[in-house]
């Protein structure tokens, strides 16, 4: 999976009253988003594989520099990425393993780059998963009609800031060594009413074991009673990451119109995605009164 995670760093800029700093903050990350692709956006590296490759483009309007780094990151039971300093129980790092080229690109707009990625593997390596992140992270765009000094006495007598954002996303690098296995479980599906605009919610859980991630797309169906099951809800994309036993989580489900659910079945299912065969992981299935 790609995360996408805006920059706690911002640089001062002239000239731009509060009201729209406000606006530009808000709209950055999914601007960002949109103008940063990168494919593919995980890597599993394992038997004799020794490297892969990642595709980095730059789909916006303007040049964009990007420094690339390795990090450590693990999933909460909420499914949050967040930083890892030193390895959990179970939990192992592949960053000193790992080595990549080039650290920093610059494209020009619609241009691509690929970032290379190999492995290497020290003696003995024990059997089992290990996982950093590949980051890129936005530089800032340097301009001489940003610098202080260069600004005349009367703009030097207003105030004003601009809050550029600056936008970084990163993938999964798995290096899974020797005979790795999982099982996946869904369990505690509960359905809550939707209110007002807002859809109703299939809760749910994973339930994790074994040595390896698992990764998959979760679909949910509706099927009433004496009727045909229609999808009523769909994320692709999905992880749970070692060493994690438990990811909670809840899609929001939108039935096609004339599609009430009540008095029927709903059946959720995780499945490898159909690029890697489409296995089913796992399923579940809650009776609606």
């Amino acid at each position: 999976m790609c995360g996408i995670k805006p920059a706690d760093r911002y640089r001062p800029r002239l000239g731009l009253p509060l009201p729209l700093i406000i606006a530009l903050v808000l709209a950055a990350p999914s601007t960002a988003l949109a103008d940063l692709m990168l494919y593919p956006t995980r890597i599993i590296i394992s038997g004799a594989q020794r490297s892969a490759q990642v595709e980095i483009v730059n789909r916006g309007q303007k040049p964009e520099t990007y420094r690339i780094s390795l990090v450590n990151r693990r999933m909460n039971e909420a499914g949050d990425i967040i930083p890892a300093e030193t390895p959990e129980a179970g939990e192992q790092f592949a960053e000193t393993m790992l080595v990549f080229s080039p650290r920093q690109v610059t494209l020009q707009p619609g241009q691509s780059q690929t970032v290379r990625v190999s492995v290497r593997r020290p003696a003995g390596l024990a059997d089992g998963e290990y996982r950093s992140h590949l980051q890129f992270e936005r530089q800032p765009d340097i301009n001489p009609q940003n610098n202080l000094e260069n600004v005349n006495e009367t703009a030097r007598d207003q105030v004003s800031v601009n809050l550029e954002a600056l936008i970084g996303a990163s993938i999964p690098v798995i290096i899974r060594q020797g005979q790795t296995q999982a099982e996946v479980s869904l369990q505690n599906l509960t359905l809550s009413p939707g209110a007002g605009d807002q859809p109703p919610m299939l809760g749910f859980s994973f339930r994790r074991t074994g040595s390896q991630s698992v990764y998959g797309d979760v679909v949910a169906t509706f099927t009433p009673a004496n009727g045909k099951p229609v999808e009523v809800g769909r994320f692709s994309g999905v992880a749970v990451y070692v060493p994690n036993p438990v990811r909670q989580a809840q899609i929001p489900l939108r039935p096609p119109a004339g599609v009430v659910l009540r008095n029927g079945a709903l059946r959720l299912t995780y499945s490898e995605q159909a690029s890697a065969g489409g296995k089913l992981l796992a399923d579940a299935q809650l009776l609606l009164p």
